[in-house]
Parts: C-alpha cells; structure tokens; sequence
C-alpha cells in the first residue's frame, strides 16, 4: 500500500509543478485550497455513507476517492508522505490514552 501511495504522491506533486491540460488533479490546483477542502468533505460523507449502508465494495471506492483528494490536500499544503508517517509512529508509542468524555444527565 504506501509503494501505491507514494506513486499517487509523486504524481499528484509532478501534476502541480507541471499542468497537464485536462488533468482532474490540475483542475483541483487551479481552484485552490476551497475546492479541495470541499472535496475531501464530499469524499467523506460518501464514504460515511456507504460504510452506513454496509457496502463494502462501495466503501472501498469511495475510500480511495478519500485517500486520493487528502493526498492532493497534502501536496497543496507541502505536507509530506514523511510527515504523516512520522505522526503516526509517534502515536503507535502511547499507551493507555483513552480519553475520558464527559457524562449528560439525560434526567435534568
């Protein structure tokens, strides 16, 4: 999995340094963070929805779309595949860090 990320990594940034016409990816830079930000909301209500619906060959799908528009998210940003993986690795350290959330009296 992280040899395909790193290739749609390293496309999606190639696609920023070098607009190719009719690319989706270029078409996504060219409207900006707002747009992409949208998209990756869309993606994840759909996916949302699907896991609801119990679909998983359409979760997978709409997953995919996720990991896609938070890639293109990423390279926008600068943020790298280093990055996250390092964020990752530092949180697969705690133990023990369930949160603790606060409790409604439904009775008041």
């Amino acid at each position: 999995m992280l040899d395909t990320w790193q290739e749609l990594y390293s496309t999606i940034q190639s696609r920023k340094e070098t607009r190719a016409e009719g690319s989706y990816t270029c078409y996504l830079f060219d409207k900006g963070l707002d747009k992409i930000l949208k998209k990756c909301g869309e993606e994840c209500s759909e996916v949302m929805i699907a896991a609801k619906n119990g679909d998983n060959a359409e979760t997978v799908l709409e997953l995919s779309d996720l990991l896609y528009h938070l890639t293109v998210l990423m390279v926008n940003e600068g943020i790298s595949l280093e990055d996250i993986q390092a964020e990752l690795e530092r949180r697969s350290e705690k133990t023990g860090n369930l949160k603790t959330f606060h409790q409604v009296d439904k009775n008041s």
